[in-house]
């Protein structure tokens, strides 16, 4: 390989790029997944996406995280703009954005280089495009631009890339324009951060992200220290006390998960460390989605390796803050690794365990493997050709994990079959058996792991639901699910296998089976397990309101609705209540519930409604024209 040779490195990177997308193909054609369709069922509400009251209705109502995503969300409005759709339209838009990445990586990299000096420029390019090739085609990244949802991910790290990479440019025009020069280095913390932080909450990590390339720079060079303490310091420092706010050592700080904070941040170690160690020893495919089954640190020796992670991580750091003058190459990955995990991988209750929360920290991670074997190379003659052997094998993964992204029912299969210990693998291996109509295998599946899996929750609602949809439920199913719920962990997924008796039972024609789950939901709504979960409490008067509303008992049906739109607080949730009541020939209490709705209408702050105040008054006035109508004809003789 001639470093020497200018035009070979663009060449290169080039033809990197396009065998990245080559490698793609095949997955191009899977399937949607898990978080894709409550993410994008929403484009189907109201009937598409096709004006400027669905378009906000859509874009401004996210829920994934506290800042809505709406970039994200108006980013698939590119690919389609109704539901259910197909998801080969918005895959190769996460392709060509992952390959976007790899561009703005190498550029971020040559920069930096560039900022160093202690490379030639033909040695800087080759590095940046070594180090953009290692990550453009890792295995690893498979996960997050063949999972539709994804671009979430994929949208913070392009506009943090395209921020430090503005950042680094303007960095370099310091000495010559530096009015230019600052311009851009504002611009690049201030819109970077707010551009990726409306795609995915962890974009506002980029000001303590380029703070930490910046500490690893030339401190000859270095921005006034007053640009740097308003537009880095004061940024970062207000995260971390954001992040501070979430901490909580109480027992049970999140009522939705079964692990305290503690035990969250002792598993988060071996979690994290387990990312280094597939970052570096890859593989085609692990659990995939199936994290829920990931064993809980419940203290330092409970797992061993516990400990040994926190040790690992700790030396990590130690070592990158001991090497940041000799070799900080090594210092800028690993930190900004770290720092890159700090929201997700910390104090937020969030689940544990996700291979696309490495997307974003893991950009500069390989850059000491090309800095090194690039610098090194005119002392050991091999290494070129190690370093491209390197991006053969994980070219060859990656084309093995896309295909095997090409099927999503094989795919899901995979991770059922290698995620032993996760019950909502358990349960989508049940559900396949209860699609091949092999219903007394998927219930003796679901009942011997539920013994062995004695705390799921989940995994004995499911088997309850599956009873009840072959109508073998007996009453003392309903008492035995009851019985065990009070004492198992809290599940989210448990409430919604919940939700999904009611609506099996309130389609079907057996009246018992709804007065057994009433008595269920009574049962969890005095347990300590759910009885304190907000959205089981809203939800619950919901269910029974459908279960009076099957059962024919007028009063109790208008009661539990009624408080189900006072808990839900929303208007548009006690809109589709009234629809239902209506729809199903309960007149007057459809009206009743539509003057709650009025007056909840009243009180709603318009920028909390999901269309036009208008809109929804105009709805209110013709469904009560329309109920009147009704009530009169049915007071009639």
């Amino acid at each position: 390989m001639r470093f020497a040779s200018a035009a070979l490195p663009t060449i290169v990177l080039l033809l990197v790029v396009a065998l990245g997308y080559l490698l793609y193909l095949p997955g191009l054609s899977g399937g949607f997944l898990f978080d894709d369709y409550p993410n994008l069922e929403a484009m189907g509400h109201l009937g598409g996406v096709t004006n400027w009251a669905t378009f906000k209705a859509f874009v401004f109502n996210g829920w994934s995280g506290p800042a809505g995503r709406p970039l994200a969300l108006a980013s698939f409005l590119l690919d389609d703009n109704t539901w259910p759709s197909y998801a080969p339209l918005f895959k190769p838009t996460n392709l060509l954005i992952h390959l976007l990445c790899g561009l703005l990586l190498c550029w971020a990299v040559l920069l930096l280089l560039r900022n160093m000096k202690t490379v030639t420029e033909p040695q800087a390019q080759w590095v940046a495009v070594l180090a953009c090739s290692f990550w453009l085609l890792h295995p690893y990244m498979v996960s997050t631009t063949l999972y539709v949802v994804q671009r979430m991910a994929q949208l913070a790290a392009l506009f943090s890339l395209a921020g430090i990479v503005l950042y680094l440019y303007g960095r370099l025009q310091l000495d010559q324009a530096p009015k230019r020069a600052y311009l851009c280095m504002t611009l690049a913390v201030g819109a970077g951060t707010l551009l990726a932080t409306f795609s995915k909450e962890n974009g506002a990590l980029l000001p303590l992200l380029i703070l930490v390339i910046e500490w690893c720079l030339p401190r000859g060079d270095k921005p006034a220290w007053q640009w740097r303490a308003l537009c880095l310091w004061l940024p970062s420092i207000a995260l971390l006390l954001l992040l501070a706010r979430y901490v909580d050592f109480s027992a049970n700080p999140w009522p939705s998960r079964n692990f305290n904070m503690i035990e969250r941040l002792l598993t988060e170690a071996r979690i994290v460390s387990e990312y280094l160690l597939h970052l570096f020893v890859p593989r085609i495919e692990g659990n995939g989605l199936y994290q829920d089954g990931y064993t809980i640190s419940k203290g330092l020796l409970q797992p061993a390796t516990t400990a040994v992670a926190i040790a690992f991580l700790l030396g990590l750091a130690g070592l990158a803050l001991a090497l940041r003058k000799r070799a900080p190459i090594i210092t800028l990955a690993v930190l900004f690794f770290l720092a890159g995990h700090l929201m997700e991988s910390t104090v937020i209750g969030l689940e544990l365990y996700f291979e696309h929360r490495n997307y974003l920290p893991a950009l500069f991670l390989f850059l000491p493997i090309a800095y090194y074997g690039v610098t090194l190379s005119k002392h050991y003659r091999m290494l070129p050709l190690l370093l491209v052997g390197i991006g053969i094998l994980l070219a060859g993964m990656t084309y093995l994990r896309a295909s095997l992204w090409a099927d999503s029912g094989q795919l899901e299969l995979f991770w059922v079959q290698s995620a032993t210990e996760s019950p909502r693998a358990i349960n989508s291996l049940a559900a396949i058996y209860m699609r091949n109509q092999q219903f007394e295998k998927a219930n003796a599946l679901l009942e011997e792991e539920s013994k062995r899996l004695e705390n799921s929750s989940f995994l004995t609602a499911r088997l309850l639901l599956q009873k009840v949809y072959t109508g073998s439920a007996t009453e003392q199913d309903f008492a035995q699910t009851a019985e065990r719920l009070q004492h198992q962990q809290f599940d989210a997924q448990t409430v919604k296998a919940v939700r999904k008796i009611v609506d099996q039972v309130t389609t079907g024609n057996n009246r018992d089976y709804a007065l057994y789950t009433l008595s269920l939901l009574d049962t969890m709504k005095e347990s300590p397990v759910y009885g304190q979960f907000p959205l089981f409490v809203r939800l619950q008067y919901y269910l029974r309101g459908k279960l009076y509303r099957f059962l024919d008992e007028r009063e109790p049906m208008l009661q539990n609705y009624s408080e189900a739109i006072r808990h839900y607080n929303q208007t548009d949730s006690a809109l589709a209540m009234v629809a239902e009541v209506a729809n199903a020939g309960y007149y007057t209490e459809a009206m009743a519930l539509l003057e709650q709705a009025n007056t909840l209408l009243a009180q709603q702050p318009d920028h909390t409604l999901k269309r036009s105040r208008a809109s929804y008054e105009a709805d209110i006035a013709n469904l009560r024209h329309l109920f009147n109508n009704a009530i009169e004809q049915e007071a009639r003789p």
